[in-house]
């Protein structure tokens, strides 16, 4: 991991989530990225103002945001870059992604709220939009290092190679153990002959097996979460039809809606 996106519009919970990979980026030894999109509202474009007027407030935003990476610099001595766009956001952040490479991006997700697990906001919108891994933290999380990571799957339907390489990489990367949690009906080694992969994969690195009988996912995650003061939750968020997506709740967003920990998103 070389580049790392934190996406901010500086909210009390986007300045969370900066420190936040602020502290990972220092950690791992990347370059941040401060990605700021900041549009014309319309009430100033129904003013009508003169253009130099409007050039002024751009500029104004753009010396803000420069001074926000100057600060992240001299606080955790890493290489912190300003991005600044105008237009739509997920595709400015998109473009950001490309242009600059970048290996991860960083959201702030608000307190939660029924409205928001019902119907998502922008964070959990990225955990489906992007498909670099989205790490959603949530109010008031700050990093004190990452020591123990839950990896939520489903042993069942196994898990992509290039999933678990991933998840290898970053607990080799930054010394944490993992715990390799399934939950089914009944406790059993459900999907055992997926499990040669996870060995294969994790080879190098503390891992365990974890199996829970529940018909609660998200509760038995959460639980999981707190009896193990875990720092970090993994997940692979599932692809549903648009049909099928009426009626199936993701349990990736209900879990960044609602979680304690930062939560990591990771496509194949």
């Amino acid at each position: 991991m070389k580049k790392i996106i934190v996406a901010t519009d500086y909210s009390p919970e986007a300045e969370n989530a900066l420190q936040y990979a602020a502290g990972v980026a220092a950690t791992m030894g990347c370059e941040l990225v401060l990605f700021s999109l900041q549009n014309v509202s319309i009430h100033v474009l129904n003013a009508r103002l003169p253009a130099n007027s409007l050039n002024a407030h751009i500029t104004a935003q753009k010396e803000y945001l420069e001074e926000k990476a100057k600060a992240v610099h001299q606080k955790f001595g890493i290489n912190a870059l300003p991005y600044f766009a105008t237009g739509v956001f997920f595709d400015e952040l998109k473009q950001c992604i490309a242009h600059t490479g970048a290996d991860l991006v960083v959201m702030g997700m608000a307190p939660y709220s029924i409205e928001q697990d019902v119907m998502g906001n922008t964070t959990t919108a990225a955990l489906r939009q992007i498909r670099v891994p989205v790490l959603a933290v949530p109010a008031g999380a700050s990093y004190n290092g990452i020591r123990h990571i839950i990896f939520a799957c489903d042993l069942l339907r196994g898990v992509h190679k290039q999933v678990l390489k991933k998840v290898h990489d970053i607990a080799g990367k930054i010394g944490a153990k993992v715990e390799v949690f399934n939950v089914g009906n009944v406790v059993k080694t459900s999907g055992n002959h997926h499990r040669k992969d996870i060995d294969e994969s994790m080879a190098g690195i503390p891992y365990y097996y974890h199996d829970v009988a529940s018909d609660d996912v998200i509760s038995a995650i959460k639980e999981e979460i707190i009896a193990q003061k875990a720092d970090l939750l993994i997940m692979v968020p599932y692809r549903y039809g648009f049909w099928n997506s009426l009626v199936h709740k993701s349990k990736t967003r209900i879990m960044a809606s609602g979680n304690s920990i930062p939560l990591l998103t990771l496509h194949l």
